[in-house]
């Protein structure tokens, strides 16, 4: 079972990284939407994520918290994101993955199953995947707060189910419609 869940975590994590070359390849060459654009490419870290989780809710010993961690806020108002800065929400959106990221490193050192340490470092390299495809379309990079403060807009979870629900709804809903709605993805753009 992991070989395949590794063998199917570095195809997807493949595709990924040829989309990308192959854009850079094309710089030249007008594109209907650019390839680190296509949702299938979010979709599967979607896929990855709701795999984590369902994992985690398998998880019997050695899966809870030491301590409640601090995550985004899944929650999205349609109306007021449409409206929003591109530039802020791509802040929004670095700031909640840092978070995730910063959570999951917290649940790697506390669990001791190996083939759950596997799904974490996938989670936590596909978190840094999404990073830079947000950044390849020309938003500004994350920096994280120097002082450690945890931003306004986040909750607190107090198990690795509750974190992983978060992290595959924050991809569904503040990642996707960052990256839908992003001045370089839309099919207008070239």
């Amino acid at each position: 079972m992991r070989d395949y869940v590794d063998s199917d975590m570095e195809t997807a994590r493949f595709v990924a990284v040829l989309l990308m070359v192959l854009q850079w390849t094309r710089l030249g060459l007008p594109s209907p939407l650019r390839p680190i654009c296509d949702p299938r490419v979010l979709d599967r870290f979607i896929k990855e994520a709701r795999d984590t989780e369902f994992a985690m809710r398998s998880c019997s010993e050695g899966c809870s918290l030491a301590e409640p961690l601090s995550v985004p806020l899944t929650s999205v108002d349609f109306a007021i994101w449409e409206k929003g800065d591109p530039q802020k929400q791509a802040q929004e959106v670095q700031s909640g993955l840092w978070l995730l990221a910063q959570a999951i490193s917290a649940v790697r050192v506390s669990i001791t199953s190996t083939a759950l340490h596997s799904l974490l470092d996938n989670s936590h390299s596909n978190i840094h995947s999404i990073g830079q495809v947000i950044r390849s379309l020309n938003f500004p990079e994350y920096t994280p707060p120097a002082d450690g403060t945890v931003h306004e807009d986040t909750w607190r979870v107090s198990s690795t189910l509750e974190l992983f629900r978060v992290h595959t709804n924050f991809l569904r809903g503040k990642v996707r419609l960052l990256l839908s709605h992003a001045p370089a993805c839309r099919r207008d753009s070239t």
